[in-house]
């Protein structure tokens, strides 16, 4: 499927060849050393390969500060030496006892990963090409990420380059990630970030949550369903249209688009089930166990340059248990206390020194949701009024509380509701929720948040779900036609309510309540009726159905696209709004040639700054010329600087502000718009610009004043000479 679009068989063979021998290998013994027990092959293969990256960054960041980035393959070098020469390390080689694994779930694991493999190929690699101009039409975040790559292929500490001198406060250890592997593979980065690099990543995590899941819940099908659970999670879409903030869910929605958010999460969960073992665990700070406590201090470090996101999460989830467990002990918990601290600490490095407490854009607005549901549901751009402010944040809330109902099956088991495991995933899943409804952004990056609990919060809901049936001793049957209830009301009420968002002119905006309040009319009485009929029983039937609407109610959605026809809406609004005559030809050539005539010091000055829809457009989110070239530029696109994001007003977005270096734009613009000696020797004397890469169809006569070295289509490269 790769080769069918534009993958290299020599590209695919050295990926794998550096993902299995430079990472998962190397891991795999550490894993075998420091974290002992009976696992399967495969989970071994997913820690060892999470344990790879964890210290892959690290040690590419030194490689790359020392200028010899080929340096970091001493990690995989290292420790292959290590167990061969120390005698006590060579049994690794061999690994331990394997656990058994039934057949059906090896098979049902695989078929999850071969799912995603799938969906990527439909949802991603369809929309985002890998060749010019057709690469330009690619989501609006790729060359912002192509950009970091580059950027940290060539430089330490990085920059934002798309504005020189501007510094990085971003997520960008995945960045690092991606450059270390094409260092070391010669992959080209954006075959890297729009093909390859996600697949071991979600694959790997699929793995991780499943071995959380079986690890809390105890039983293979109740962990399966957690997994499935995971993937298609989501607050119920009961609307007809494309709702994408309620149906943003599952853990692979984002997995392209946000690399940082799945190079978090494939660190993140070893976190999480190291941290279930050790507070689950009565020998917890025994000597035997300090392995458990360097591989979570070795996961925690890396999560706090890959996706600070979790940690605050993660410290809320920990804290939790630490007072339950001194209200139930009548003593403090060292284990958990000294984990809280271990993330803190993490927390505090991330914010004080690798994002200088930037805050990109991220504010607290309880109405943020609010407003960006109002605007989904009705198509009006005026302020919602108060009460639809507290009507749909209300809404929103209580539909992800009705996902996770499940829960709910704990409350007649207050021994298995304050477990350690259940009280971190939960405290994790509140805090999410939590930052969702009280954080704004004007791009709802808040929601992100709330995405890195799915995984947890499922296993949560389903240990849950499985309790309640346990003990209500339902039949398999009853329970499956009490789901399949749920099933039918999840289509048959969007259906029959006919709710179209958004809303046609002249539709009252209560409108919107409709189908959750015919979904009450019909829940209430049914589990009224139940509980009351069969008791137990009927609490677990209740369940059920309510479960059978929320955990898949992504899958749900997307059925009710395919049956409206708008199936592909959600992936043509990756693409943006550019088209292929608006692209300049050549671009790609010009920049390759850049790159490999250039220095990674040298300046480049360009004269394009705004996506290629509209030039006369505010959208600076441009960062393409960097992006391609590998090289800073001096000005660019500047949307996702920090400076920028500080600079915002309530409901700006960050693509439609001016630069705030007036001289320095009107600089650059100069030497392309009307050239002339002067200007050209400004950007040479004032600023180091080495070269310019020029958008022709938007540029005068340079060839007058700098040496023409390229020419392509609509683009041209110019050197300046002192």
């Amino acid at each position: 499927m790769l080769r069918l679009y534009g993958v290299s068989a020599s590209d695919l063979s050295a990926f794998a060849t550096y993902l299995a021998v430079g990472l998962t290998l190397p891991g795999m013994l550490l894993i075998r050393c420091l974290y002992r027990g009976r696992r399967t092959l495969v989970e071994e293969i997913a820690l060892g390969l999470a344990l790879g990256y964890a210290i892959e960054v690290p040690a590419y960041i030194a490689a790359r500060a020392a200028g010899l980035p080929l340096l970091v393959l001493a990690f995989p070098v290292g420790t292959y030496t290590l167990f061969l020469v120390v005698p006590r390390l060579r049994g690794h080689w061999k690994g331990g006892p394997r656990r058994a694994s039934p057949l059906w779930w090896s098979w049902s694991i695989a078929l999850v990963i071969v799912y995603l493999v799938v969906w990527s190929a439909a949802t991603f690699f369809r929309a985002n090409a890998l060749t010019w101009p057709a690469l330009a039409l690619s989501h609006v975040d790729t060359p912002f990420h192509l950009s970091l790559i580059g950027e940290l292929k060539h430089h330490l500490p990085p920059t934002v380059p798309a504005v020189a001198g501007e510094p990085l406060l971003y997520h960008w250890f995945v960045h690092a990630e991606l450059a270390a592997t094409s260092w070391v593979t010669g992959v080209e980065p954006v075959v890297l970030l729009l093909r390859l690099a996600m697949l071991p990543m979600l694959a790997a995590l699929v793995v991780l949550v499943g071995v959380i899941a079986l690890r809390v819940l105890e039983s293979r099908p109740a962990a399966l369903t957690a997994v499935l659970a995971a993937l298609f999670m989501a607050a119920p879409s009961l609307h007809l249209g494309s709702n994408g903030v309620f149906t943003w869910g599952g853990i692979q929605d984002a997995a392209w688009i946000s690399p940082s958010q799945t190079f978090g999460g494939v660190l993140f969960a070893p976190a999480v089930l190291l941290l279930i073992d050790i507070l689950e665990d009565t020998d917890a700070l025994g000597a035997r166990r300090l392995g458990r406590w360097l591989l979570l201090a070795v996961f925690l470090v890396a999560v706090m340059g890959a996706k600070a996101t979790y940690l605050p999460l993660l410290a809320t989830g920990i804290a939790a248990v630490a007072g339950v467990e001194a209200m139930r002990r009548r003593r403090p918990p060292r284990p958990a206390l000294i984990a809280l601290g271990m993330t803190v600490t993490c927390l505090l490095f991330a914010q004080a020194v690798l994002f200088r407490g930037a805050r990109q854009g991220l504010d607290f607005s309880p109405s943020s949701v609010s407003l960006h549901l109002w605007k989904e549901f009705t198509g009006r751009s005026d302020g919602p009024p108060p009460a639809a402010v507290i009507g749909l944040s209300f809404l929103f809330l209580a539909c992800w509380l009705f996902t996770w109902s499940g829960v709910l099956g704990l409350l007649g088991r207050p021994r298995l509701l304050m477990r350690p495991a259940i009280v971190v995933m939960t405290g994790m899943g509140t805090a999410g929720l939590g930052a969702a409804l009280l954080l704004g952004n004007i791009h709802l990056n808040q929601l992100y948040f709330l995405r890195a609990t799915y995984p947890y919060m499922a296993v949560v809901t389903v240990y849950g779900l499985v309790t309640a049936v346990r003990g209500s001793r339902a039949s398999p049957l009853t329970v499956a036609g009490a789901a399949g209830l749920g099933v039918a009301a999840a289509y048959l009420i969007p259906l029959c309510c006919g709710v179209e968002i958004p809303l046609a002119p002249g539709r009252p905006p209560a409108l919107v309540y409709l189908p959750y309040i015919a979904l009450a009319a019909v829940l209430l009485p049914a589990g009224i009726v139940l509980i009351v009929r069969r008791g137990r029983a009927g609490w677990a039937l209740t369940l059920s159905m309510v479960a059978a609407i929320g955990l898949p109610a992504e899958a749900h959605a997307r059925i009710l696209a395919i049956v409206q026809g708008i199936a592909g809406a959600r992936t043509e609004a990756l693409a943006g709004p550019v088209t292929e005559p608006s692209v300049p030809r050549g671009a790609l050539a010009a920049a390759r040639w850049l790159r490999g005539h250039s220095n990674p010091d040298d300046l480049v000055a360009t004269n394009d700054h705004v996506r290629w829809a509209d030039p006369n457009s505010c959208d600076s989110r441009h960062s393409w010329v960097s992006a391609l070239t590998e090289r800073r530029v001096l000005v660019e696109g500047w949307a996702y600087t920090a400076k920028n994001w500080d600079r915002l007003r309530p409901g700006q977005g960050p693509e439609c502000t001016r630069f705030w270096d007036i001289a320095r734009l009107r600089s650059n613009d100069a030497a392309f718009l009307t050239p002339s000696p002067e200007s050209i020797r400004r950007l040479w004397t004032d600023y180091g610009v080495r070269w310019l890469f020029s958008d022709e169809r938007h540029a005068g006569q340079m060839a007058r004043y700098a040496t023409v070295r390229f020419r392509s289509g609509d683009t041209a490269v110019y050197q300046i000479h002192g």
